[in-house]
């Protein structure tokens, strides 16, 4: 039990050692492996790149509905989904962003089959960012939590005393809480990897022609908001009113008084 409780005080400075120890690792090149060392055994894993890839396209279409049908149709050929749909619709101009969410492998075959017989693109910006280093080191962190963590749960099977036993425990509550947090990191990252995000802009010019009685009707519109803010203008000015009333009524009556 003595070793055991020795083993109890240093186990939180192995926590933090193990954990700047596997902020330093580094990331193994494509075509060689990697040797992960855990005590004294050696694992040897090959590891292939992690790449999260990133699209935004923005381009003119004479149809903005049909593109959008055809946009839909190979999302769904490709399995992916739409994750964000957006419309605009402004003076002369009609929009539509779908945010994509697509499998790695179908991203540039969806991307070129929805944009098929686009001639021109207004932006088009395509991004690959490698976190091979990131996910490698958050692997050999969480290998490293679960392996204390299984040496936390030894010791509190064996611990007799109920000081030893709340340390223990409040340890273990602390390294689940580092263990959920790396886990839902590694998940992320697994997730964004796999799925690729593509953004895809489309708009139509929409002409602005107005008609005769649609230029009556606002003309009407207009004519109307322009009588109520004159009576809002003349019940700002009334006491300038009241006031240019009286010095016209005062001279009338002082010339009156003149002439007679």
């Amino acid at each position: 039990m003595r070793n055991h409780l020795i083993l109890l005080i240093f186990l939180p400075v192995l926590i933090t050692v193990g954990c700047h120890s596997d902020s330093k690792m580094e990331a193994p090149r494509p075509e060689e492996g990697i040797v992960v060392n855990y005590g004294d055994t050696e694992i040897l894993a090959q590891l292939e790149r992690k790449l999260i890839k990133e699209g935004d396209v923005v381009f003119e279409t004479e149809d903005i509905r049909s593109t959008r049908t055809n946009v839909l149709e190979v999302v769904k050929k490709h399995k992916a989904y739409v994750s964000a749909d957006e419309e605009f619709n402004s003076s002369g101009r009609e929009s539509s962003t779908l945010t994509i969410r697509v499998p790695a492998e179908s991203f540039d075959q969806l991307l070129n089959e929805a944009t098929s017989g686009v001639d021109k693109f207004e932006r088009k910006e395509i991004t690959v960012k490698d976190v091979t280093e990131e996910f490698l080191d958050v692997q050999a962190r969480l290998k490293t939590k679960k392996e204390l963590e299984a040496r936390f749960l030894e010791l509190l099977k064996e611990a007799k005393k109920v000081p030893d036993v709340l340390e223990i425990e409040t340890q273990l509550g602390q390294l689940r809480s580092d263990i959920e947090s790396v886990e839902g990191r590694l998940k992320y990252l697994e997730s964004r990897v796999s799925l690729s995000t593509l953004t895809m802009t489309f708009y139509e010019t929409v002409p602005t022609t107005v008609q005769f009685g649609q230029k009556f009707r606002n003309g009407f519109s207009n004519g109307w908001d322009n009588l109520i803010w004159f009576f809002v203008f003349l019940t700002n000015i009334w006491p300038f009113i009241l006031l240019a009333f009286g010095l016209i009524i005062g001279l009338k009556l002082r010339r009156k008084k003149q002439n007679n």
